[in-house]
């Protein structure tokens, strides 16, 4: 199955044809950069984080521009109240939000544009705009004529004229819809000459010029939050396609902005939007106190990226049990196995993998708990096969609930011939585990350096003595102090349990 994607504009699921073979242009929203960053941010982020993924594994190179907006209102407001300058509170923030992307393994984008490094762009396109007859000045703001794009609210499914008028009621517009390009100058506010008088650039203007400084008019994929849809986005597309119309030497122009536009669903706390505007947000650093970074981000990814995701304890407990599931399959796998390297020498020298084992067998040896959002394992016959089912998965608009089935399933199997006498068949388990898990950006060998560097060796040199005084109780037939120290180690949150190949140990 080839890759498809549901369209927001056309409101239904399309094959994906990049304009350039081999080749994918995104330009995802990014944060407006006003205080730091909540976990209803990293939502959209993790969303098309995925989907970058899948696009690499998938032999695509990827150009992935995902801005920063450092002049707004609200930055303008946040600042005169923390005493600060809007350049300070802008910087301090945007690495903010780099740092909490980061931390849930977000990739970098390719190419992060600030809003205000781009003015020049964004004069060029008010120019354009204004000698087309789709803009006009008015009382020092330069304003875009919604009535003079026939195709408004294409994008939204609204009609423009049931729409409300536009929050921005000032003087000089000449329809309550239009909106700002260009904001006249206010008293204490950042300014910057131009053309039409000193002012600032409107929030929608500033990415319609960066997305087509870096990708052309015309690219393959836009993507947000649900919450951008309108106004933000159906503002963008009109002024692009607009001004590409006044461009173009037929005034036709080219049909779209972006063939595909892309909407990830709301994170809710309580069913409603987590917002700060709300009172309702928890940001990434509180987050993080209470959860590790890999089960966040595993709990944001758990549903389909078009649906709501509810955020609570609860929620997260249930997260960290799944995510537990895999790592401690990785980690026992490779206890087994040896080196990342040579278990894909083994899977490469080793037969098929039988059908899957009776529901009797699995039933009997797959550990408790089950993933979120209800991805029961699916059975699968071999490797190769949980693959061809991931695939199709995230091939059909990032099906992320059945590549988790899919997952799951693997491991699930993998845990069936968890033992040195079949180390060839467990390879190939753990190899298309750890492949699927790069994909999901959640691969605890080399995607998590907390999880498997200094501070994971000094632990495992520590369980080993643990795991030795232990065993020499044992040996002493001394069981409460060998059943002491395993209630101890739970307590302290590690799990450790008595197999046929020797004591194992996990995170709780």
């Amino acid at each position: 199955m080839s890759l498809h994607l549901y369209d927001t504009r056309t409101r239904r699921v399309r094959l994906f044809e990049p304009l350039r073979p081999g080749h994918v242009g995104v330009y995802v929203c990014g944060p407006t950069v006003q205080s730091a960053p909540h976990v209803g941010h990293l939502r959209s982020a993790v969303a098309f984080d995925l989907l970058r993924r899948w696009l690499l594994a998938s032999g695509y190179a990827v150009t992935y521009v995902q801005n920063v907006t450092d002049i707004d209102d609200k930055i303008i407001v946040n600042a005169e109240r923390e005493g600060v300058s809007v350049w300070e509170l802008a910087t301090r923030e945007t690495r903010s939000f780099d740092d909490a992307y980061r931390a849930v393994g977000i990739l970098p984008p390719t190419i992060q544009p600030r809003a205000t490094g781009h003015i020049p762009e964004m004069f060029a396109l008010i120019a354009d705009l204004i000698a087309a007859g789709y803009a006009y000045e008015g009382s020092g703001s330069v304003w875009f004529r919604v009535g003079r794009f026939g195709d408004y609210g294409a994008l939204s499914n609204q009609r423009p004229d049931a729409m409300q008028a536009s929050a921005e009621a000032e003087a000089g517009k000449e329809d309550p819809r239009d909106f700002a390009l260009w904001k006249a100058v206010k008293p204490g506010e950042p300014a910057w000459d131009s053309p039409w008088g000193s002012g600032r650039p409107g929030w929608h203007l500033e990415c319609s010029a960066m997305a087509g400084k870096y990708l052309g008019d015309v690219f393959d994929i836009h993507g947000g939050g649900l919450d951008l849809v309108f106004p933000h986005h159906e503002n963008e597309r009109a002024q692009t396609v607009c001004a590409s119309a006044a461009r173009s030497h037929d005034g036709a122009g080219e049909p779209e902005m972006a063939r595909y536009w892309m909407h990830a669903g709301l994170l809710t706390t309580g069913g409603t939007k987590m917002s700060k505007s709300l009172g309702n947000s928890f940001f990434v650093t509180d987050a993080l106190s209470q959860v590790r970074p890999q089960v966040l981000r595993y709990h944001l990814l758990s549903a389909h990226y078009r649906s709501s995701l509810e955020y609570s304890p609860d929620a997260l407990t249930e997260s960290a049990a799944a995510y537990g599931r895999v790592e401690t399959f990785v980690r026992n796998a490779l206890d087994i196995l040896g080196s990342p390297e040579e278990a894909a020498s083994l899977a490469a020298e080793a037969p098929p993998a039988a059908a899957p084992r009776s529901a009797k067998g699995r039933g009997k040896n797959r550990p408790a708990g089950r993933p979120a959002a209800g991805a029961a394992p699916a059975v699968v016959a071999s490797p190769a096969a949980a693959w061809a089912a991931f695939s199709a998965a995230l091939d059909d608009d990032l099906g992320v609930s059945r590549a988790l089935a899919a997952l799951f399933g693997a491991v699930a199997e993998g845990n069936l011939v968890l033992s040195k006498t079949h180390r060839g068949e467990l390879a190939g388990w753990l190899v298309v585990v750890r492949r699927m898990l790069t994909v999901l950006g959640l691969d605890p060998v080399t995607q998590w350096p907390a999880a498997g560097g200094q501070v994971r060796a000094a632990l495992d040199g520590v369980m080993e003595i643990v795991r030795d005084l232990r065993s020499s109780a044992r040996a002493r037939l001394d069981y409460t102090e060998a059943d002491s120290i395993r209630d101890r180690l739970r307590d302290a949150g590690v799990i450790v349990d008595d197999t046929g190949e020797g004591q194992r140990w996990h995170l709780a």
